[in-house]
């Protein structure tokens, strides 16, 4: 069928691709990126904005397709002029005979070579099969312009198809060319160039300007600018401070700069987003494989109908003609060919999922394209998704008697222990660890926060649904405190509290209001206390919203929502959002800042943390499914109208040419736009 074209189209560059992957495979990834080293010219950016250059190369491999197309259009062409232009004695006969066969061998050739090897594969009923008998025919029935013409049509096409999904698939690949295989790190003094799977957590790595960063870490220079575009689809340049981190794939644009290494060159961020665009293309959207399956049952269908056209009417015909209906049983074969709908389907999903890849957002399968083609609801967490994630101490407030400095030392120690947002913001306001301080017995109780025991007393830490289940009464007027509040206590007292703020992102309101434009219902569901969820979604715009919420609690709000009918996208970064995105109808994870879990268990990954990626993906979903129905009614409609003017002897294979190849050019075209639209 027309998917075994299309993995040998894609084999052609990964030389790895089973029918089944159609793209990727785990091992053997075309890596074509280059480096700086010994003077090699690093070059980025081709017109995608995704790090490649075209070579020569590209055009050339174009040609060569076209070369077999050329040659034959170009013997049928003086044909057709020998036979109709021009006065002559010799072309008749066995040389015009062989001349037309020699113009139908190089686009013919190839189509009955994989007729025969499908028939040895017990697939007989195969568009190649239908295209061998169709111009085989119209041979022996003397209609050689024409046979050669089907065929030559049918190649040409075949180019084009081939073109269409080497781009759909090159916007696709592109984020897997992001992780280059050299990394120069500082070994015994010395920089050293090694393979970048032999750099370990804790080495310095050395980047040059214009150099790929191969491993997740941290700046140790005091800024850096870095290119990300290739990586989130961010074209404006990103600057980097000291500590702060730095991902796998990111372009270091100015001034030489060193970065200490945090995390595995298997482990890094990118290196699981990637694990997870390798298998994108095994998660099938149902009208996929309903053509694949309507394919096989389709073409046979078919071949008994065209045999019943040329042979039934002898008996119901007074004057019936055996070449007559032959032919139109062969203009019947041709116009059936299902090429629009087995190329043009899968190359729009191919499509949409590169259209996301170039925006910075990952489906993980095209199913998943059609689920948020029909979203109507998106739920949102707050820290990390609509806001920057990055806390800051603003108050602390300590009942008399117990000293500020110690008490944040020791709160710090405690804090150490988790990764929370705000024990980062607690550790930068209050500095090291003191390693004197012995705490033991530390527990992270999840959605509340820190206990443990100091001097065999226990010290809490977190929020006022910690201090309720330990029966420790707070007085804080909790309403009129629109920060997020650690609450602290002691041996059964309440000590007092740390208020803590975050930033919502830059395009966070604008994201909301696209949302509400596209009619999308927007909730907000956070385990921050309701007093802060309040009023962030009071400043965005969001329609419902609900703190104090534990993981269970999402899950049951989401439950609730879902029972309704509606389907719902569920957007967050955190290990405590792996549960609720799973649930989801299209669980969507940011890839930057996210976790792993949450990254993992996703069905769409945001790598730059941007929630305005939220409606982009929405639309690109939309569009895909818009085009992919505008196709199937285009090749039925099309198809269905030439088969009845065939079968009745209305429509030549010239109209059967159309039906087909034409058919399937305008689908392809009207696929690959998406590849070029403007979704922000």
């Amino acid at each position: 069928m027309m998917e075994d074209k299309i993995v040998k189209v894609l084999e052609t560059d990964t030389a790895c691709c089973s029918k089944e992957e159609l793209i990727f495979s785990n091992d053997k990834i075309n890596k074509r990126h280059t480096h700086h080293h010994k003077g090699e010219k690093h070059e980025h950016g081709d017109d995608d904005g995704h790090g490649h250059s075209h070579s020569m190369g590209d055009h050339a491999g174009a040609f060569r397709l076209f070369l077999p197309a050329v040659i034959s259009l170009v013997l049928l062409i003086t044909a057709i002029v020998l036979d109709n232009l021009v006065a002559q004695s010799w072309f008749t006969g066995g040389i015009r005979v062989l001349w037309y066969i020699t113009a139908y061998i190089p686009v013919g050739f190839p189509v009955i070579k994989d007729a025969l090897k499908n028939i040895g594969k017990g697939e007989v009923f195969s568009e190649f099969f239908l295209m061998t008998i169709a111009t085989i025919g119209a041979f022996a029935l003397g209609e050689y312009p024409e046979a050669v013409a089907v065929m030559l049509f049918y190649a040409v096409g075949e180019v084009f198809q081939t073109l269409a999904v080497n781009r759909a698939k090159n916007n696709i690949k592109a984020l897997l060319d992001q992780r280059p295989d050299e990394a120069t790190v500082l070994r015994d003094g010395q920089w050293k160039t090694i393979r970048a799977e032999a750099a370990a957590i804790g080495d310095i790595i050395q980047l040059k300007p214009g150099e790929k960063l191969a491993l997740d870490g941290i700046l140790l220079s005091e800024t850096a600018s870095f290119n990300t575009a290739a990586l989130t689809g961010e074209s404006k340049p990103d600057t980097k401070l000291k500590e702060e981190t730095v991902l796998a794939g990111m372009i270091n644009l100015n001034t030489v700069s060193q970065v200490k290494v945090t995390t595995a060159y298997t482990d890094s961020k990118l290196s699981k987003i990637l694990e997870l665009v390798q298998n994108a293309t095994r998660q099938k959207a149902p009208t996929e494989l309903f053509i694949r399956k309507f394919a096989k049952v389709y073409t046979p269908i078919v071949v008994l109908l065209a045999i019943a056209i040329w042979l039934l009417p002898y008996f119901f015909v007074a004057d019936y003609q055996f070449n007559e209906w032959l032919y139109r049983a062969l203009v019947f074969l041709v116009i059936s060919c299902p090429c629009a709908l087995v190329i043009s389907i899968p190359l729009g999903y191919f499509g949409g999922i590169g259209a996301a890849g170039r925006n910075g957002i990952l489906f993980k399968g095209s199913n998943f394209l059609d689920v948020m083609a029909t979203v109507k609801n998106v739920v949102m967490d707050k820290t990390g998704t609509l806001t920057e994630g990055v806390f800051k101490v603003r108050e602390i407030v300590f009942k008399p008697g117990f000293n500020k400095e110690e008490w944040l030392q020791l709160i710090n120690t405690l804090e150490s222990n988790s990764t929370h947002p705000v024990a980062t913001a607690i550790h930068e306001y209050v500095g090291e660890v003191d390693q004197t301080l012995e705490l033991t017995d530390t527990e992270e109780i999840p959605g509340h926060g820190l206990k443990a025991k100091v001097n065999g007393k226990v010290l809490l830490a977190g929020n006022f649904r910690l201090m309720d289940m330990f029966g420790i009464t707070c007085d804080v007027d909790t309403v009129s405190v629109t920060d997020t509040i650690i609450a602290v206590a002691y041996d059964g007292m309440f000590v007092g509290y740390i208020t803590i703020s975050d930033s919502i992102k830059e395009d966070a309101k604008a994201t909301v209001q696209r949302l509400n434009a596209m009619n999308i219902r927007t909730t907000m569901l956070s385990g921050d206390k309701s007093a802060v969820v309040r009023h962030v979604a009071g400043e965005l715009g969001i329609q419902n919203a609900f703190g104090d919420l534990l993981p269970g609690d999402k899950v049951n709000k989401v439950k609730a929502m879902k029972a309704g009918g509606a389907s719902v996208a569920f957007v967050g970064d955190g290990v405590n959002d792996a549960p609720v995105i799973a649930l989801c109808d299209a669980g969507i994870a940011m890839g930057g800042l996210g976790s792993d879990a949450a990254i993992e268990t996703a069905d769409v990954v945001i790598q730059d943390d941007k929630p305005s990626k939220i409606p982009v993906a929405i639309e690109i979903g939309k569009q895909t499914k818009r085009i992919v129905w505008q196709n199937i009614s285009m090749a039925f409609g099309v198809k269905a109208i030439v088969l009845i003017l065939g079968a009745g002897g209305l429509a030549t294979m010239w109209e059967a040419v159309f039906a087909d190849v034409g058919v399937a050019l305008l689908a392809i075209l009207n696929a690959i736009r998406i590849q070029r639209m403007n979704f922000n």
